[in-house]
């Protein structure tokens, strides 16, 4: 598992420290995740963006009509931190 390199494609600083803390924590979120490896699906059938018969049948369209957007102003008067006419959001991690 290479943490660096993933770390890296997320544009993520990280540390050596932080890299021996991960590096068993990834590992085993995938061999987790590797079990659905092991189900048996030959009789499952395959869905398309997790259309169900359920969801087929549920009207849930809309007509695409454009409407008039928030100005800039408006949008972000009620943000609760803006900066350079921009949201601004805490890091996530």
């Amino acid at each position: 598992m290479d943490v660096k390199k993933i770390a890296k494609l997320a544009h993520l600083e990280i540390t050596d420290d932080e890299v021996a803390i991960y590096t068993p924590q990834m590992k085993s979120i995938v061999s987790y995740v590797e079990q659905l490896n092991e189900l048996d699906t030959e009789d499952v059938e395959a869905s398309l963006g997790g259309m169900t018969a359920e969801g087929a049948s549920t009207d849930a369209l809309r007509e695409d009509i454009s409407h008039e957007s928030f100005g800039q102003e408006k949008a972000l008067n009620q943000a609760p931190a803006a900066v350079a006419g921009h949201f601004q959001v805490p890091k996530v991690l």
